[in-house]
């Protein structure tokens, strides 16, 4: 009969004179499990795969606008036609998200995202040839309205996350925190990306680049079909807007985007564009460190709190602004104002998971991102204006009031969903 060998965890046996004796044979004991939040998360199966492929989908979120006002701008002569195309396609967005995340919902990630983004892409190929064979300037808006269709990749990513650990809020809260550093990363990496391209190759490249990483990574993201939330059944739902403490919560997303709008165009106005990557850092940084904390149960106190500090912090910039002309000062300023807006955003985005009725996650958080887009475009003019007839320093009270108005409203309306 052939050696079969004893398994590691068998007893020894041994003879001492006429008795047997058995002893337990030591084992090595087990390796610790990791401590790292983030690592434990990424080991969850399938997880780095859709990861990956979504990080590849998001990076021209932030590449789009930048590349479509570089190319408009040195093709037309105008930005104030480039900026007039990129708003309608904002505002052409606000209204097609919200559908095509409900669309997400019902019929499936995969089913919908893929002719989603393939739309879209062929809106971002149409705008740069218009633009690089001049033709008429309706076809621009066309062309740019047409990428509307865009799904809310990240929005697609936490309800993945919010599928694979719905029974462990700590394991949810990590994840959250971790998708909001990665929209901090790919909002300081693409209009760096974006700007290199268009100024080293050609003024259409970062246009040509992002509708390519864009179709690239909603394919992969979509064939990683083993952590697709499962399609819930149909059902006659109104919108989530309906749902109990949903509209004060968007006022206070819209307002909150108002302080993002607002920051960059007195900043842009006041310093430049480049020392606004350093928000995006302070914020990507807090988000990795908040998601390693152990959340508190009350997420409406959360929620405040988080409130209150980005109000406080955001007066920073206008101190440093109005007492001295140092750019360090700034920078440091702007650092540390970054450091509230990821976990804000991770608790405002929780609460919308919470908030939203089951079968609806996509629809719930797409509305979120749409009002966060709205008050951009409202923070944007307002900021603008502030700069124009009032200064460039008093134009950083917008960011601070806002914040303040977003602490007011969440304050008034938000209510925590029963458990």
């Amino acid at each position: 009969m052939p050696y079969e060998r004893t398994p590691s965890t068998a007893p020894l046996l041994a003879v001492s004179g006429d008795l047997l004796v058995i002893a337990p044979r030591a084992t090595a004991p087990d390796r610790p499990a990791s401590t790292n939040p983030y690592r434990r998360l990424l080991a969850t199966p399938g997880a780095r795969a859709f990861t990956a492929g979504n990080l590849l989908a998001r990076v021209p979120m932030g590449m789009f606008s930048v590349s479509a006002v570089i190319m408009i701008a040195g093709s037309r002569g105008s930005y104030a036609l480039a900026g007039a195309v990129t708003s309608t396609g904002l505002a052409a967005t606000a209204v097609v998200a919200p559908w095509t995340a409900r669309l997400v919902d019902r019929y499936g990630q995969a089913r919908v995202a893929v002719p989603a983004t393939a739309i879209a892409a062929l809106g971002s190929i149409a705008l740069l040839l218009c633009v690089h064979y001049g033709a008429p300037v309706w076809t621009l808006f066309a062309s740019y309205a047409a990428t509307a269709t865009t799904p809310n990749t990240g929005g697609m990513s936490r309800a993945r996350w919010a599928h694979l650990h719905r029974s462990d809020p700590a394991a949810l809260h990590t994840a959250n925190s971790f998708e909001q550093a990665v929209d901090e990363l790919c909002f300081m990496l693409g209009p760096a990306l974006a700007a290199v391209l268009c100024a080293a190759l050609f003024p259409e490249a970062g246009t040509l680049v992002g509708a390519i990483l864009l179709m690239t990574g909603v394919l992969i993201f979509a064939a990683q079909r083993a952590t697709e939330p499962p399609v819930a059944p149909r059902t006659h739902a109104g919108s989530p807007f309906r749902a109990s403490g949903m509209p004060a919560l968007l006022a206070a997303f819209l307002a909150t985007g108002a302080v993002f709008g607002a920051m960059e165009v007195v900043t842009i106005a006041h310093a430049g564009g480049a020392i606004l990557a350093l928000q995006a850092a302070g914020s990507c940084v807090a988000g990795l460190w908040y998601g390693s904390l152990r959340p508190a149960a009350d997420i409406r106190r959360r929620l405040l709190g988080c409130l209150a500090g980005m109000t406080a912090l955001m007066s920073l910039p206008l101190l440093a602004a109005s007492s001295t002309d140092s750019l360090l000062a700034l920078a440091g300023a702007l650092l540390l104002a970054g450091a509230a807006t990821a976990p804000t955003m991770v608790t405002g985005m929780t609460l919308v998971q919470r908030l939203t009725p089951e079968g609806q996650l996509n629809e719930g958080m797409t509305l979120a991102v749409t009002a966060l887009l709205g008050g951009i475009a409202v923070g944007s003019a307002t900021g603008g204006w502030m700069v124009e007839h009032t200064g460039q320093v008093t134009g950083y009270a917008v960011p601070m009031c806002a914040a303040g108005l977003a602490l007011v409203v969440a304050g008034a309306g938000v209510r925590a969903p029963r458990s």
